[in-house]
C-alpha cells in the first residue's frame, strides 16, 4: 500500500517547470527624502528596481501548504524597504525589522489589512503583522515620505518574485489547468492560461507589457 501512495505523490508532484519573462516597467524617478525628523548624513539607498510576482491560480485543495511560506520579513535598510515587494501566502506573519539608526514608523491603510506599528528603532523588537486576508497591502513609514513597500497576500502556494530583469522560475507545480497570473501593480496583473500535465518538463510563458 505504502509504495503505491509513495509513487502516486511521486507522479503528483514531478517536476512540472513554468517559466518566462514579465516585461516590467521602467523604474519611476527617485524624489528624494523627505523625513519629518531631520537626521545628518544618513545612507540613502535607491529605490528597488520593478519587479513583478508570477503564481498559479485554480484548485489546490490536494496540495498540502508549504511550512516556509508562514514567515516573511520586509527590513527596513537605509531609508527603504528591502525588499519593497513581498509576496505571502494567506495565514503568513510579516516581520518589519529595523535595520537603521534612527526611527521608523510602518503603517497601511489598505483595505485588506489595516495597522500601524508606531515608533521604533532598530534595538527593539520588530512589529509583526499576521496577514489573514488575500490582497494587495500598500505599507509607508509615517517618518520618511519616500518609503513605499507593497505585502501581496495570495491564496496560492505557488507563487515567486521575478527578478530585476523580468524572469521568473515556477518550480514543481501540481498537474491540472490553472491560470498563471503576473502581479506588476495593483493595476497591472497579466493573466495566460496553462495546462500542467505531470512530468511534462519546462512550459515558457511570457508577459508582454499590456
Amino acid at each position: 500500500m505504502l509504495p503505491s501512495l509513495l509513487g502516486a505523490a511521486s507522479s503528483l508532484f514531478a517536476q512540472t517547470v513554468v517559466e518566462g519573462t514579465v516585461q516590467l516597467p521602467k523604474p519611476p524617478p527617485d524624489l528624494g527624502v523627505n523625513e519629518r525628523y531631520q537626521v545628518a548624513d544618513l545612507p540613502i539607498a535607491p529605490t528597488n528596481p520593478p519587479a513583478a510576482v508570477v503564481y498559479l491560480v485554480g484548485n489546490f485543495s490536494h496540495v498540502a501548504t508549504p511550512v516556509e511560506h508562514r514567515h516573511a520579513q520586509m527590513p527596513q535598510k537605509n531609508m527603504t524597504f528591502a525588499p519593497d515587494l513581498v509576496a505571502v501566502l494567506v495565514g503568513t506573519t510579516v516581520e518589519f525589522p529595523n535595520l537603521d539608526d534612527m526611527y521608523h514608523n510602518v503603517f497601511s491603510y489598505s483595505k485588506t489589512k489595516r495597522f500601524d506599528l508606531g515608533r521604533y528603532r532598530k534595538d527593539e523588537k520588530p512589529g509583526a503583522i499576521l496577514f489573514d486576508k488575500a490582497g494587495t497591502v500598500t505599507v509607508h513609514c509615517d517618518i520618511h515620505d519616500r518609503m513605499r513597500g507593497t505585502v501581496l497576500v495570495l491564496e496560492t502556494p505557488f507563487f515567486v518574485k521575478t527578478d530585476a530583469q523580468g524572469h521568473y522560475r515556477l518550480e514543481h507545480l501540481p498537474a491540472g489547468s490553472y491560470s498563471l497570473k503576473a502581479w506588476v501593480t495593483e493595476r497591472d496583473i497579466r493573466e495566460h492560461p496553462v495546462e500542467l500535465k505531470s512530468g511534462s518538463g519546462v512550459l515558457h510563458v511570457d508577459f508582454p507589457e499590456k
